[in-house]
């Protein structure tokens, strides 16, 4: 997927689901549902799952703000980081 993807996006999921479209590097569109977002050490990170394959399972964003103020995606390079974030949403599946 695409390193950057500006959307918008109300965090209050109790009514609606969250649809957003991201643009990876052979500008293909694909359609993802927001599952959650959650916060960690004041880092935000969004979970979404591809409408496409779900089967797939789903995958794990860091949201950051530009310079403009907008959201924007970004991957999760760093192994720590993401085994971090999983490690708090299995910790919370379990509750």
């Amino acid at each position: 997927m695409t390193d950057r993807h500006d959307h918008n996006h109300d965090h209050d999921h109790d009514l609606e689901l969250d649809i957003i479209v991201l643009v990876d590097e052979d500008d293909t569109e694909h359609t993802f549902t927001v599952l959650e977002y959650v916060e960690i050490e004041e880092q935000v990170y969004a979970v979404l799952l591809p409408e496409e394959n779900p089967e797939e399972g789903a995958f794990i964003f860091r949201v950051e703000v530009d310079e403009n103020g907008e959201e924007i995606l970004m991957d999760i390079e760093d192994d720590e980081e993401f085994e971090r974030v999983v490690e708090v949403l299995e910790s919370d599946e379990l509750d």
